[in-house]
């Protein structure tokens, strides 16, 4: 405990403290009916985490290219000391923090949390949840086999047909015309690097903004706020018990249910029938082929593709369009249409998987 105040007081004579531990004693989380919800985001945060540390380790061993890629990953599950659970909860962990960031979001909606002055809150959680999908979509060719490659394509496919951009977003993505191995070693550097770096810079902004302006309260529910606690030990712990429960829960599947490796990827070979994306780009899968090949004067494809792009961008300045929100107000019809989006992502992706 000497040796302790011994360290605080070094960095205390050399660089001003007080500021950070006055934070640290004021803040507090209000507990009211709805403080469940609080959970989310520190749980989406640990799995993040968990993502980012496994991911490192599988780097020391993964080789991108269209002679090592396959083998690599073989290796990782067959030769290195559990390698082969490491990748099953980096891929476990994948589809748990994009679910968990997916209810973060609608449980921030719902709850009108993106209302004054939380607005860029909201924008750089969307922007979270629009990265969450780039690694999504870039790690699922990493293994190089066969679904993986022709997902692939579909993917740059759907990519090449947003207007006027397309066509050069879906060569930077390849490399080329089709996808080979440079889409390969392309999608691994966006995978390792680029992405990361841009996760990095909105997670520290968007945590930024969530400790200096504390937790949001629901409309209607500023009296009935329970009692207060400290946000650190107590709140903390609550959330490191959350982050134990999930950790254990996830190391379980991993074991009984690890990854798969498929066969190696052939890009002459045929593409297997009915091939599909991870569960989270389902419900834009599906919408594409309901889509007639003629919508107007658009292509069914292009039409659908302009469509989501609109859809996400109304999603990203649903703070400044909610007026009512804004204004301390309940607005029941961005609640009708958040219900109405959430049972429309559901159904699409359970037709999808018919």
């Amino acid at each position: 405990m000497k040796r302790k105040s011994k360290l605080l007081n070094w960095f205390e004579e050399r660089y001003n403290l007080d500021g950070i531990k006055n934070f640290i004693e004021k803040k507090d989380v209000p507990i009211h009916k709805h403080s469940f919800w609080y959970y989310m985001g520190g749980l989406t945060l640990f799995l993040l985490i968990v993502q980012v540390i496994s991911g490192i380790l599988l780097t020391f061993y993964y080789q991108p290219g269209a002679d090592t890629a396959y083998e690599s990953v073989l290796f990782i599950m067959n030769k290195v000391k559990f390698g082969w659970l490491i990748r099953s909860i980096h891929r476990w962990t994948a589809n748990f923090f994009i679910a968990f960031l997916m209810i973060h979001l609608f449980s921030v909606f719902f709850l009108k949390a993106y209302r004054k002055p939380r607005e860029l809150t909201w924008v750089t959680g969307m922007l979270l949840y629009f990265l969450a999908l780039g690694f999504g979509f870039s790690g699922y060719l990493l293994p190089w086999d066969t679904i993986a490659l022709f997902a692939t394509k579909v993917g740059t496919d759907i990519a090449s047909s947003v207007p006027l951009i397309g066509q050069y977003v879906g060569k930077i993505l390849r490399g080329g015309e089709d996808v080979t191995s440079v889409t390969l070693t392309r999608f691994y550097g966006i995978h390792i690097s680029i992405l990361p770096f841009i996760l990095f810079a909105v997670l520290g902004l968007h945590l930024l903004l969530i400790q200096t302006q504390g937790m949001s309260i629901p409309i209607g529910h500023e009296d009935k706020v329970k009692y207060r606690i400290k946000f650190f030990p107590d709140f903390l712990l609550k959330d490191f018990v959350v982050w134990l429960f999930a950790l254990g829960f996830i190391a379980v599947i991993a074991t009984l249910f690890p990854a798969e490796v498929g066969k190696k990827a052939d890009p002459f070979a045929p593409a297997p029938a009915g091939i599909r994306p991870e569960w989270y780009f389902l419900f834009m899968f599906q919408t594409l082929r309901m889509i007639p090949s003629k919508v107007l004067f658009f292509e069914g494809e292009v039409f659908g593709v302009v469509c989501f792009s609109l859809f996400f961008l109304v999603a990203l300045l649903v703070p400044f369009l909610d007026r009512k929100a804004s204004k301390n107000q309940k607005s029941y019809g961005f609640t009708i249409a958040g219900i109405i989006v959430l049972l429309y992502m559901v159904i699409m992706t359970i037709l999808s998987l018919k």
